[in-house]
């Protein structure tokens, strides 16, 4: 396996802290604190890249408030200097891990997404039923054949095991540099169990969320060689014809999962067959139609009435 060398000092280079500054301040052009930041460019980009080259950089301590949109989370949100030096990482380690993960994981990645998903979903749902063949050669057009294994892992950000995390990017990144940075970032979460847990909200949780479940992908598709398997975040879907099948992969699926100090949530993680509908990503999917659930087009009709309202007030760079 490639292994990859003086990653910190391209972390740290003027020229990549100004990409992460653009990366950053994207959709947020307006805010305040983006605005302050951005008055005094040079001066911070110069004070955060003297910081990170004598290893005295330390992330602040993290806001913490909750949304209910419709399901209650708790958010962790950066001062913007930090968000710049997230992105200022994963910048240099995206292009490194990105290649690894399987072609069915959807989050955070360029090119994917929840549309994507559904739309490959759409395509495995049409190969297991082959192509809609009834059940029993029944009248409802959507009593199809073939079932599907919906599973979600348990408080996943929460759980998130450092060590484990820690290890998995050593494989690839050499230097204690970057590791001790990421470290920090990972330590800086307060959380109810030392060594464990990754703010949600955090672009670097998004990308070792990835990273770490990777792992997860790779035992799915090439030691039980489901065909067809996609995952976004903490959410997967395995489809296939047998339910036995998928009872025997949900079972392996567990006991694969205590390597990495996760387990499936109990109730969120069943059999369905195709014919139920499956409620997937805001969807609820069905072989023939989609619908779009309640809650997610009440979250559009409010996302674009903010932006509408933006815009009114003579706000620019909004993006719909």
């Amino acid at each position: 396996m490639k292994s990859y060398k003086n990653l910190y000092r391209k972390v740290y280079a003027l020229d990549n802290l100004y990409l992460a500054f653009k990366k950053a301040r994207e959709d947020k052009t307006l805010l305040p604190y983006v605005v302050e930041f951005e008055g005094n460019l040079d001066e911070e980009l110069n004070k955060l890249h003297k910081e990170l080259i004598s290893l005295n950089y330390e992330p602040h301590q993290l806001k913490r408030f909750i949304v209910r949109d419709p399901k209650t989370r708790t958010i962790h949100s950066s001062v913007f200097r930090d968000r710049v030096v997230y992105h200022a990482i994963v910048n240099i380690l995206e292009p490194i891990f990105d290649p690894t993960f399987i072609y069915d994981s959807h989050a955070s990645r360029k090119g994917k997404g929840t549309h994507k998903a559904v739309e490959r979903f759409d395509k495995f749902k049409r190969k297991v039923s082959k192509n809609g063949k009834l059940a029993n050669n029944d009248y409802n057009s959507n009593n199809v054949i073939g079932y599907v294994l919906k599973a979600d892992i348990k408080h996943y950000f929460e759980t998130v095991n450092h060590e484990i995390l820690l290890k998995i990017l050593r494989r690839k990144i050499k230097g204690e540099n970057i590791i001790n940075l990421i470290k920090k970032i990972l330590n800086n979460f307060d959380t109810k169990i030392k060594g464990k847990g990754m703010p949600l909200g955090n672009l670097t949780s998004q990308f070792f969320a990835n990273v770490y479940l990777n792992e997860l992908d790779y035992f799915v598709k090439h030691k039980l060689k489901a065909k067809y398997y996609l995952r976004y975040v903490d959410d997967f879907v395995i489809l296939n014809k047998d339910k036995e099948i998928l009872e025997e992969y949900k079972d392996k699926i567990n006991k694969y999962l205590t390597n990495l100090k996760l387990e499936l949530h109990p109730d969120k993680s069943n059999i369905i067959p195709l014919r139920n509908g499956i409620t997937f990503l805001g969807y609820r999917i069905f072989y023939h139609y989609k619908l779009l659930r309640k809650s997610n087009l009440k979250k559009f009709k409010r996302n674009f009435k903010d932006k509408l309202e933006l815009c009114e007030s003579g706000g620019g760079g909004v993006r719909f």
